[in-house]
């Protein structure tokens, strides 16, 4: 899922490619049929193209509002994991104890660096692409 505020067009167009051919096509055969060969028979009313807008415009609103709800979702827990990630750290350097304070020193670091090796492969799991 690609989640950017921005999209330029030349990062737009190869996503969308083959269906802008086809819709050129598609569009493009009937206009000409209509306008050099006059098939009048071609001319839909605009009954049905307003009945179908009104239903496409229901439906990508709905797609954007679930896409929408599943970024604020994955932010708050990403948020969760950050916060808890915090209050871990803080918890090792406050109790893990040992007599030697060069040894406590060591074993905090060997905490909370496998602490970022769980998160690194959390993001690494989460970064897989999936059909």
């Amino acid at each position: 899922m690609n989640t950017n505020t921005h999209y330029k067009l030349k990062h737009f167009i190869p996503w969308t490619r083959a269906k802008i051919y086809k819709m050129l096509v598609l569009s493009i055969i009937p206009t000409l049929l209509f306008y050099f060969l006059e098939l009048s028979w071609l001319a839909i009313p605009w009954v049905p193209i307003a009945l179908l807008g009104t239903a496409t415009a229901f439906i990508s609103g709905f797609k954007n509002t679930q896409t929408y709800n599943r970024t604020w979702e994955a932010r708050q827990i990403y948020g969760a994991i950050i916060n808890s990630s915090r209050a871990f750290g803080i918890m090792v350097k406050d109790l893990v104890r040992n007599e030697d304070k060069l040894k406590e020193a060591e074993l905090h670091t060997e905490i909370i660096y496998r602490h970022f090796a769980w998160l690194t492969a959390m993001r690494f799991q989460l970064r897989e692409t999936k059909s």
